[in-house]
């Protein structure tokens, strides 16, 4: 009989994957590259110098890189000596990654000094009293430099002293709601994750990724089932189009992974129509709403390759819209984030955690392997997300006779106006249909009478002009007066959190301050 804590970690089918193709490339990046065979050995030479500085099992490391081959290996290292990992965002402010230390009870800190000398030197003195150890991806001034020591020691194999049971990683949410809280997983939810997301997405036979999004986040986590199929990850420190599409022609790119902002970018940039984008096979996109029509585009201009993508920090993935639901034939399905993984179960509730009947919106509540063991430190939220044992996602959703999931909003961005509950994502989506309007949100704004009005930001397309009272009246057509926005505001961008998210918290501030707005 095979017990849970028997099962592979994450470490080990990495150590696997590593050892299967010496001599493929696993890492290519602008100036450099990595084999299997060298990443596999840098492993057990981080091992060994982290082994030497005193990091030991069950203690928590803080990692700060961009995206990086070398710091990669170094949190496949950390975690096969049993460490518990939590990657600070390459993008984030101090005061976060500060908090993030703080929160997750980090007494370890690994630096990439090449991206991150001065945060890394800040990190180290600000929070001395609680780092016992800082390490650094090369030389500095603030810390010791693990790679150099590893050198230093010579060639040793890597090892994986985790077991399914120990804990893994402390993932922090983008904190769109409020303060980003730590979900915590054990190796066995880990190498869940791994298996679904190789299982339900299509992936090409041989992937090149390209991953310009952060790895330390959702891009990460396509690069196990990349080096697991004998695949190269192509990384890039940062989304700059021109480079992007540049690269996807270069190297033959077959796949990558875009939030939708990103995608409005590429579509907008002079040089998308000059590229050849043939080698394309895959672009998995998520993380925020992404509007019909400019998806629409994207097909006619990239091709057939997408494939979205639903999730979250608390459980990832969720469902999956494939490739051939991507169909001019049947735009309905365009609005919808695809079907149940294999791997999840997926019902819609009510407030009183009954089921919905169906047709009826409800919040997507889930049960999988995958799925966060807890809030770490947050035990009244953790009870609260995952009342009646499902977890609760935030989101609302409807579902159809076929299982295909509709989000229609989140439960916190919901807008009560004169007693009507108002989805933002419902306005949006028609407020983006207007060919003139790269991208729009909806918040709700204090209003005396109906305690909330619908108000819209919009960004204009470059060089375009378009009306408040044409929008507002193109809402009114579509979804009726009390969908209409009473106030359009035209934006140069709207503010992203460090995930690519619209950050509706900053836009919400400047309409509430000082108020108190309720929310479900």
């Amino acid at each position: 009989m095979t017990l849970l804590h028997d099962l592979p970690t994450g470490t080990t089918m990495t150590l696997r994957a590593l050892a299967r193709f010496p001599d493929r490339d696993a890492f290519v990046w602008d100036g450099g590259r990595l084999t299997y065979r060298a990443a596999y050995e840098l492993v057990g030479r981080l091992q060994a110098a982290m082994s030497a500085a005193g990091l030991k099992k069950g203690q928590v490391a803080a990692f700060l890189s961009a995206n990086s081959a070398e710091t990669w290996c170094a949190g496949v290292a950390a975690q096969g000596l049993g460490l518990v990992v939590t990657w600070l965002h390459p993008l984030g402010a101090l005061a976060d990654h500060l908090d993030v230390i703080a929160d997750s009870g980090a007494t370890a800190l690994v630096v990439d000094p090449r991206t991150h000398a001065a945060r890394g030197a800040e990190l180290a003195a600000q929070a001395a009293d609680r780092l016992a150890v800082v390490l650094t991806m090369g030389r500095a001034d603030f810390g010791r430099d693990v790679v150099a020591a590893g050198e230093a020691i010579g060639s040793t194999t890597p090892i994986d002293l985790a077991t399914a049971d120990d804990h893994a990683i402390i993932n922090y949410t983008g904190g769109t709601t409020g303060k980003s809280k730590g979900a915590i997983r054990r190796h066995r939810s880990v190498a869940a994750a791994v298996l679904a997301t190789s299982s339900d997405f299509e992936f090409p036979a041989v992937p090149r990724y390209l991953a310009a999004a952060p790895i330390t986040h959702v891009s990460g986590t396509k690069v196990l089932p990349t080096l697991l199929r004998g695949g190269t990850v192509h990384l890039m420190k940062g989304f700059d189009p021109e480079r992007f599409l540049h690269t996807i022609a270069r190297e033959k790119i077959n796949f990558t992974l875009m939030v939708p902002t990103m995608i409005y970018v590429m579509l907008d940039h002079p040089a998308l129509d000059r590229t050849d984008l043939s080698s394309l096979e895959l672009v998995l996109y998520g993380a925020s709403p992404m509007s019909p029509t400019r998806l629409v585009e994207g097909l006619e201009r990239v091709g057939p390759v997408f494939s979205q993508l639903y999730g979250q920090t608390e459980c990832y993935p969720v469902s999956v819209l494939r490739k051939g639901d991507h169909d001019a034939r049947r735009p309905e399905l365009f609005a919808s984030c695809g079907s149940p993984i294999a791997g999840c179960r997926v019902t819609l509730r009510d407030e009183d955690n009954n089921e919905v009947k169906p047709g009826e919106a409800g919040e997507i509540c889930v049960q999988a392997a995958h799925v966060m063991e807890q809030y770490w430190n947050r035990p009244e939220q953790t009870a609260e997300t995952f009342a009646g044992g499902w977890l609760h996602t935030g989101d609302i959703a409807r579902a159809d006779e076929r299982g295909y999931l509709y989000i229609v909003d989140r439960k916190k961005d919901m807008i009560v106006s004169g007693g009507f509950n108002i989805f933002p994502r419902e306005v949006e989506d028609v407020l983006s249909s207007h060919p003139d309007v790269a991208m729009a949100a909806v918040i709700g704004v204090p209003h005396d009478k109906w305690g909330e009005a619908v108000a819209a930001l919009v960004v204009a397309k470059p060089g375009a002009s378009v009306e408040a009272e044409a929008l507002m009246q193109l809402v009114k057509d579509r979804k009726g007066s009390t969908h209409a926005p009473k106030q359009v505001e035209f934006v140069d961008a709207l503010p992203l959190t460090a995930v690519g998210k619209v950050d509706k918290k900053v836009l919400r501030a400047k309409f509430w301050a000082g108020r108190s707005r309720q929310v479900g």
